[in-house]
């Protein structure tokens, strides 16, 4: 398409923004996705039972996966910058069903980690596909869009984790994982087909403008190149921030269930702590997107780490349910804040040029901190028979991430429109 073909096309401003197909497509993605994900907490306690097995072996083949979705996420952001997110994200959810189906027909351990990993490489795509092509298709209100998306991921914890544990106790585990896996391939294949990378391929300009505006300098994407934000101290920081944050929100989704079990408390209400964490963390998402736009998304940022600090703080001393209760609530919200704000953080920093390869690489770094919190929090409870000293490393790994982001400077060259606080 020629430069003026696309200008006349672009001028003309639609009735229906595509863009907002695109977010309720990746919204309704994330709620199956991760949902089915974040409910292994649910499903901890009768596998332990079933293989005999100790929490950090069971804990290991959730980190296995995690570990083998971040690897993936890093080539499939390569791949959806260069092929587009439809093929990869139907690829993914393929991928994913066909894990969880195969997971209702384990008999040993190496089976769970095998077919946990398989699911891990269709999980990659479920936030890196959606976080990338999000902000192509918003600038103003690139957090905005992005929060109101990611409530997908809270709504999917907040509901299918607690689904999960009715069909646990109605018909067994095993049956449980294959009715998860029949809905991801039923869901997400067809959505997958409304995702488009970018709106200039469909004539039209983020946001829905009629013509450029001073947010947008051309009608290419710019921004550093992969190559050249990887040289960048900045990228390394946000990779740290990441790492820690996901370490200590994977750790709790896996054991505050087991936790709250070993508090003599019903697996059905304790399952009910994942889903206030993931309803409160749906808020966390939308008013922080929203205050990003307006504060900045590094600002936006520090004040959830602030509040991740109080929360973590307090879980040092949860020992009844109102209190896990509460834990969940207030460090809910800074965990939805945190997912929401990292793809604009980056595109603000890097630009969207290469914006998919660059959020591949920080979502690795967050995967293999949540893969070591899993794991490392089990060993711990195996030798201590008590979570003491995992969470109390987790409040110190929060603190580090308010310092980080705090010292994260803006990089002038290559940004569009956000350069955060």
């Amino acid at each position: 398409m020629s430069d003026t073909n696309f200008t006349s096309r672009a001028t003309k401003k639609p009735r229906f923004f595509y863009g907002y197909v695109v977010v309720a497509a990746c919204f309704l993605v994330m709620v199956v996705m991760h949902g089915a994900f974040n409910s292994f907490g649910v499903f901890f306690t009768p596998l332990e039972t079933e293989f005999n097995c100790t929490r950090a072996v069971l804990s290991g083949a959730n980190s296995v996966a995690f570990i083998v979705m971040g690897v993936s996420a890093m080539l499939l952001g390569i791949l959806s910058d260069r092929f587009g997110p439809r093929l990869i994200l139907t690829l993914s959810g393929i991928l994913f069903g066909i894990g969880y189906m195969l997971m209702s027909q384990v008999s040993t351990i190496w089976q769970i980690y095998f077919f946990l990993s398989l699911a891990g490489i269709g999980l990659s795509a479920a936030d890196i596909v959606p976080l990338a092509t999000v902000v192509r298709w918003f600038v103003r209100k690139r957090g905005t869009m992005s929060g109101i998306m990611k409530v997908g991921t809270g709504l999917g914890m907040m509901t299918v984790p607690f689904i999960s544990s009715l069909l646990i106790g109605a018909y067994g585990w095993s049956n449980s994982y294959l009715f998860l896996g029949i809905a991801v391939l039923v869901a997400v294949v067809p959505l997958s087909q409304l995702v488009r990378r970018d709106p200039r391929e469909m004539g039209l300009l983020p946001d829905g403008d009629e013509k450029p505006t001073d947010s947008y300098v051309s009608l290419d994407e710019e921004g550093l190149s992969f190559p050249e934000a990887l040289k960048t101290r900045q990228l390394w920081m946000v990779c740290a921030f990441y790492m820690a944050v996901v370490y200590c929100g994977m750790t709790n989704l896996t054991h505050i269930v087991p936790y709250a079990e070993g508090l003599d408390i019903p697996k059905t209400t304790a399952a009910g702590l994942v889903s206030t964490y993931g309803a409160v963390s749906m808020g966390g998402r939308i008013v922080m997107g929203f205050l990003g736009d307006r504060l900045g998304h590094k600002r936006a940022i520090v004040f959830c780490l602030i509040i991740a600090v109080v929360g973590m703080a307090w879980l040092q001393a949860a020992n009844e349910l109102w209190m896990l209760y509460l834990f969940a609530a207030v460090y809910g919200f800074s965990h939805g804040g945190f997912f929401t704000l990292i793809s604009p953080l980056i595109a603000g920093l890097f630009g969207t040029k290469s914006q998919g390869s660059l959020l591949g690489v920080v979502i690795f770094s967050g995967t293999l901190g949540g893969s070591i919190g899993m794991t490392l929090s089990g060993y711990i409870y195996d030798i201590t028979r008590n979570y003491t000293i995992a969470f109390i490393l987790m409040l110190g790994l929060v603190l580090f991430a308010l310092v980080n982001i705090l010292l994260i400077k803006p990089i002038v060259k290559g940004a569009t429109n956000d350069q955060p606080g």
